[in-house]
């Protein structure tokens, strides 16, 4: 019997015939514990023009993954084939360690373990290698989790709690499990007030399900109050994610909180009122709820409204849980100081890189009145007949104080390009200065979308706070399965709270000056829906809105600025009325201001520039084209290094799926270069400059050299039909054995008797094969 050579055997037989049976043998279970093939991000979508692919060669994917309870990792190791050394996959198994938050990583090629250990103790050193057979067991782990978490032995049997699972198999994604453990770590070490912010689109409903389940599982919490802001919001509560808990769940109505039930739903408007009597909620005693959920914690509790922040002071005993995806920090409203620092954030920036998150693209406009100003002649008057302010009018004023009709006209016809170059049915926001702008906007696209618009009247709808029509059909926009409406326009009710999955256009003709709103907005996008297509969003900015992209405090850290007195609460009673973060959406100031609305002023686009997401999180205006060609380059050194690969590939194949991995999908660069051309051509003319031939020049160049005249006559026949299938078709096309079942093909027989009969058997057509597509890519022949 032959030794095995370890050197031989694959990393997958690494793992089934070494590292697996170590970890078994050191105690874990294989069913509950150790988790294999693990994908932690799908890695992201790069969008370009109106092109979309995943990098999947920045995709985070575990080997293994161990757990001391489903849902609760606290190590991950990382494999090797043998030819690597112990330690070679230590640097992964880091990163991944990294967004796992857990202390313990390792590394193995079969022969040993590396381990690296966030906290050594004893003067221990912190990366150590030992056999096999040294693999240390669950019960080491966990403690040496619990020291890293600061989980206390006593809250050991809360944080072990287990996760709701169903016959659907849904599981957490990784930020969601660490925002779950987190939660219920820090609520069940005593604390009173947590905040979680998690980018929009990021699953914060379901999470927030997760953590009520095990902490009212575990009973450190009996009575929940899970407050929200929008009515659908609460229904969609109902009957998506909070279903299982049905029978125990109640929604607030009729102005009456049921102690029958333990899970209270409840509109803070329903709950509140300006009068002592419209106070429900102080229809209870005090304690009677354990858990508060303030959902958009930045709309109420900190900022625009006290009645949320008289609720929590009202069940102050209670353990309270702010969500949101911006925390609101200005020099007058505070989400920081009042729930703390957050206990786990995760990003829109982050949810973008690791792929769970759209992308987008931003198409900045600029219209001449806009950028140039524009100043009335002396004495001149508006359309309604009065005199118009002489002074000059810029961008901030525009559909705010001075309405140009021509420009609300060129704003409508450019969306409806842009709709019409892609999918005029395609989900769209429009985001106006206020109601009235929103208004003229819906008119405006109803003419510019002309008989669309007339075939159907819901094609483009104001759903506005004021409109009973509009907002009646806000369940239907945000409805996949609903084709209308299909353009929103709005001021401010859509900013925020809206799950519009498939929304693919967002249109700012909006003076933003808060980062929270302007974040709101963008996460009406962000969402991805790939049943749907929805793999990236685009953005049309007319008002220099998407500038604060490039604001140092996009996406960053929130920093507290309001600093309250000895004497002051942590979160004040009202903001001034000039707080920007309160006031921007115009829609109060805007009801009082002095309109001029001017009809014959003429308006004009006078530049566009579209921007990308780059690989460094920063917008770009790189094209797909030369996206393309710097991930081909990042493979291949040279034009003579991407030759020899191609050349010694024994399948072409193999290395249009290395490209695929980074983001490089040949047929979008098709649509960039050229229909006709093939793989090989595309690659090196995008990436090295050189000149492309058609498929089909490629082919009658080898059919001119005669080359293939040693074969028989029914050979030469096959041959040449492959070639000309290359032509049409590709290189995938003829490396695809299953081709000699279509015709031509089948008329010479089946595959088997093709290879077998005309070829002399499988290696002869297989050298054909390769001889074929010497002949195709021998640059050195091009006739």
């Amino acid at each position: 019997m032959s030794t095995l050579n370890k050197k031989e055997l694959s990393e997958s037989d690494i793992c089934d015939l070494y590292i697996t049976p170590a970890i078994k043998d050191a105690g874990w279970d294989p069913m509950l514990q150790i988790r294999r093939e693990v994908t932690l991000t799908p890695g992201p979508v790069i969008v370009r023009g109106e092109m979309s692919a995943r990098n999947t060669k920045r995709k985070k994917y575990a080997d293994y993954v161990l757990s001391w309870e489903p849902g609760i990792p606290i190590a991950v190791i990382e494999a090797k084939d043998n030819n690597h050394t112990v330690s070679h996959g230590m640097q992964q198994a880091l990163g991944y360690a990294d967004i796992m938050k857990i202390p313990s990583a390792f590394s193995s090629n079969g022969d040993a373990f590396a381990s690296h250990n966030k906290i050594p103790v004893d003067g221990e050193d912190i990366e150590t290698e030992f056999p096999l057979a040294s693999f240390p067991p669950p019960e080491i782990l966990w403690e040496r989790y619990k020291k890293y978490r600061g989980i206390k032995d006593e809250d050991e049997k809360v944080t072990t709690e287990a996760y709701y699972s169903d016959a659907s198999g849904k599981e957490p994604r990784y930020y969601q499990v660490e925002a779950i453990n987190r939660v219920v770590e820090a609520a069940a070490g005593g604390q009173k007030r947590l905040l979680l912010v998690m980018a929009t689109g990021t699953g914060k409903t379901y999470t927030t399900f997760q953590i009520i389940w095990r902490l009212w599982k575990a009973r450190i919490v009996k009575r929940v109050l899970f407050l929200v802001d929008r009515n659908i919001l609460a229904d969609q509560t109902l009957v998506n994610d909070f279903k299982p808990f049905t029978g125990v769940m109640t929604k607030i109505k009729n102005r009456k909180i049921d102690p029958a039930y333990e899970i209270n739903i409840g509109l803070y408007q329903a709950i509140t009122g300006t009068d002592e009597a419209d106070k429900i909620f102080k229809s209870v005693s005090r304690d009677f709820f354990d858990l508060i959920v303030i959902d958009e914690c930045h709309r109420g509790s900190a900022a625009d409204d006290s009645a949320w922040r008289e609720i929590l002071e009202y069940f102050d005993s209670a353990i309270q849980l702010g969500l949101t995806a911006t925390p609101k920090e200005t020099k007058y409203v505070s989400n920081i100081n009042y729930f703390g620092e957050p206990v786990y954030t995760y990003s829109l920036k982050q949810g973008i890189e690791d792929g769970f998150l759209a992308p987008y693209k931003v198409v900045k406009i600029n219209i001449d009145k806009d950028i140039d100003g524009w100043t009335p002649s002396p004495g001149m008057k508006d359309d309604l007949g009065h005199e118009i302010e002489e002074r000059e009018y810029n961008q901030a004023d525009m559909e705010r104080i001075l309405i140009l009709n021509k420009r609300s006209k060129l704003v409508a016809k450019r969306v409806m390009k842009h709709l019409n170059a892609t999918n005029p049915y395609d989900k769209t926001i429009i985001f106006c200065e206020d109601i009235d702008h929103a208004e003229r906007m819906r008119k405006a696209i109803v003419n510019a979308a002309g008989q669309i618009a007339i075939d159907n009247p819901r094609y483009v709808m104001r759903i506005t706070g004021d409109s009973k029509e509009g907002k009646d059909e806000l369940d239907n926009f945000i409805d996949p399965e609903s084709k209308f409406p299909v353009i929103a326009t709005t001021s401010e009710l859509m900013t925020t709270g809206v799950d519009a999955k498939t929304c693919k256009l967002i249109v700012l003709d909006k003076t933003i000056n808060s980062m929270t709103t302007f974040k709101q907005i963008i996460g009406r996008g962000t969402r991805i829906d790939e049943d749907f297509n929805k793999y990236f969003f685009t953005i049309i900015d007319f008002k220099k809105a998407t500038d604060l992209f490039r604001d140092p405090d996009f996406d960053g850290e929130p920093v507290v600025i309001y600093e309250p007195e000895d004497d002051d609460p942590p979160v004040p009673p009202d903001p001034p009325e000039d707080d920007e973060d309160n006031n921007d959406s115009g829609d109060e100031n805007n009801r009082n201001t002095k309109k001029y609305v001017v009809d014959g002023v003429p308006v004009w686009i006078v530049n566009e520039r579209v921007e990308y997401i780059g690989n460094d999180g920063k917008l770009t205006t790189q094209s797909y084209k030369e996206f393309s060609r710097d991930q081909v380059q990042s493979e291949f050194a040279s034009l003579d290094d991407f030759l020899r690969t191609w050349n010694s590939a024994e399948k072409k194949n193999a290395i249009i799926e290395q490209l695929e991995e980074h983001g490089v999908i040949l047929e979008n660069l098709q649509e960039v270069v050229g229909k006709d051309y093939g793989d090989f051509d595309l690659i090196c003319h995008v990436a090295f400059d050189q000149p492309p031939l058609t498929r089909k020049e490629r082919a009658n160049n080898v059919k001119k050299r005669n080359y293939f005249t040693k074969y028989g006559e029914q050979a030469r026949a096959v041959i040449d039909a492959l070639i000309d299938n290359y032509a049409d078709k590709g290189i995938k096309s003829i490396e695809d054995a299953r081709i000699l079942q279509l015709k031509p093909f089948s008329n010479f027989g089946t595959p088997i008797e093709i290879i077998k009969n005309i070829f002399g058997g499988k290696r002869q057509y297989e050298i054909a094969l390769k001889e074929i597509e010497n002949e195709l890519f021998n640059t050195e022949r091009t006739a």
